[in-house]
């Protein structure tokens, strides 16, 4: 990866994209850390260090902190992520805009504006619930509105949270046109190092108090690195399912006679069913904070909080419910089927048609499982064994080093690696050429 990244310097058109990269996560990042006019700070900070395992945490991990530094940016990338969830799950329920998706590329423009507007309204929902949940906790300073306006604060917040929110989807989609990579996940990738890096400062500061917890934080190190190594693994891991072409003669050419395969990834859907099952467990947690009392809230983490087993059990069935769902939605096995027939190809052992559609089905599902399996592992597992190692340390550190935001890291910088690779195979085409 380095001398792919060394090679890119070396070429004007890439160096000027990774530049321009490179200034507007700069741009993100000083807007992570500019407070919003007329709150105290310590009111988010101490809200999502309470959270730090739940709703909250998760969203100032991926938004770099952003969140608990009452920061312009609070919302982040959130509302965008999810509403291209619910935009993706949408078409499986509702044909046309399936049909709309597939017309090429007006179609997709299409589809970006309501992935647009639908981060709007999600924004504005959560800019709402994160307000109207901390207004009773001394959020707004008396001081700057007085008492005649003091009804105007709230309204301000939530225009500067979700004014925030659309300008951080603007910033990513200027780094997806002029940069290298997708913007809004490269957003993600800087906003979770920048948590990662200040947790782990936070810890080491932590071990002038005490030496023992050196120890503590070398463990916690080396059972990170693990965990990476195994979801690098697994991200690469693919079924292969070879297809062989019979020999076509078109006058005096002869086509076909080749072999081919299918990959079928392991973890073909990627974070996003921890993303949603996340998201949809942390729903209830917004609609109590918003309208319900503190015994109420209490009770509801009691029970169903983060880290309780009834939490853990319906996220391990939610991440298997969506893990299968966003299989049937990416893998058609009957229109790869009918493609393979179309094309003279054939699965060695299996006959074309439904035997092939059957086939492709009935691997898709193994693969699923195991896939499914993975991320319930990866989303539970770590998170228990990062606690116990390093419980005596700052907790913000085992906030930091979540289970979505290690492999959001680890997906991010194997596609901005492609990414980089494939502009200088491209540069050196065209170079060839000339």
């Amino acid at each position: 990866m380095f001398k792919t990244i060394i090679d890119a310097f070396k070429i004007k058109e890439v160096r000027r994209k990774i530049f321009i990269t490179l200034l507007l996560l700069l741009v993100y990042r000083v807007g992570c850390w500019l407070p919003i006019p007329g709150i105290v700070k310590d009111v988010f900070t101490n809200t999502v260090a309470e959270d730090q395992n739940g709703f909250l945490g998760l969203l100032s991990t991926l938004s770099g902190g952003a969140l608990s530094n009452a920061s312009i940016l609070a919302l982040g990338v959130s509302p965008y992520i999810n509403a291209s969830i619910i935009i993706q799950l949408l078409q499986v329920a509702i044909p046309k805009l399936d049909e709309i998706a597939r017309s090429g590329e007006d179609g997709k423009k299409k589809i970006n504006l309501y992935t647009r507007i639908a981060a709007l309204v999600l924004a504005i929902a959560q800019a709402i619930g994160i307000t109207v949940s901390l207004s009773g906790s001394g959020l707004f300073d008396t001081r700057l509105w007085g008492e005649g306006f003091a009804f105007l604060a709230p309204v301000f917040t939530v225009i500067v949270l979700v004014a925030g929110a659309m300008f951080t989807v603007w910033l990513g989609e200027r780094i997806t046109e002029n940069g290298i990579g997708n913007g809004l996940s490269m957003l993600i990738f800087v906003g979770i190092l920048s948590s990662a890096g200040t947790a782990i400062l936070s810890s080491i500061t932590s071990i002038s108090t005490n030496i023992d917890y050196l120890w503590n934080l070398i463990i916690f190190l080396v059972a990170v690195v693990l965990v990476f190594a195994l979801i690098i693994f697994i991200d690469g891991a693919e079924r292969k399912i070879p297809v062989q072409y019979a020999k076509q003669v078109k006058g005096r050419k002869t086509y076909g006679g080749q072999s081919n395969c299918i990959p079928v990834r392991v973890n073909g859907s990627g974070v996003i069913p921890i993303i949603f099952a996340s998201a949809l467990l942390s729903f209830p947690y917004m609609i109590i904070s918003m309208f319900g009392s503190e015994e109420t809230l209490a009770g509801y983490n009691s029970v169903l909080g983060a880290g309780t087993w009834l939490y853990i059990v319906l996220t391990a069935l939610l991440i298997l419910f969506f893990s299968y769902f966003y299989a049937q939605i990416t893998f058609k096995p009957e229109d790869i089927s009918k493609n393979i027939q179309q094309s003279g190809g054939f699965i060695n052992g299996v006959r074309p048609g439904k035997d092939t559609t059957d086939y492709l089905s009935r691997v898709s599902k193994r693969i699923t499982l195991f896939g499914a399996i993975f991320l319930a592992f990866i989303a539970l597992v770590p998170s228990v064994v990062f606690n116990l190692i390093g419980g005596n340390l700052s907790s913000t550190l085992t906030g930091a080093f979540s289970a979505t935001g290690m492999m959001i890291v680890v997906s991010v910088a194997l596609e901005f690696q492609k990414q980089l690779e494939s502009q200088l195979i491209t540069r050196n085409y065209k170079g060839f050429l000339n």
